[in-house]
């Protein structure tokens, strides 16, 4: 194989890899935000929670600052997993 050959492959090879990650990127970039989407939802959930907390601090039932807290460590991971893929 001649030189010329050799590049001309290596260049197809490298278009080919080249293609397939900017179409990886994109879907994990989809992804993420998915993601960050559904967290922020969470996020709504959780300041409310934390609202109906503060304002019942005196009669605040313990289900409630427990389903805050779970909530706060389901967004705290799904921080953790986009952090993970940026």
């Amino acid at each position: 194989m001649t030189m010329q050959e050799d590049l001309k492959k290596l260049n197809d090879q490298l278009r080919q890899q080249r293609d397939e990650l900017r179409v990886q990127m994109h879907l994990a970039k989809e992804d993420v935000k998915d993601e960050w989407d559904d967290l922020e939802v969470k996020w709504d959930q959780f300041l409310n929670k934390m609202k109906q907390i503060g304002h019942d601090a005196q009669d605040a039932s313990h289900d409630i600052a427990s389903a805050a807290k779970d909530l706060g460590s389901e967004i705290h991971k799904g921080y953790d997993r986009i952090r993970g893929r940026l």
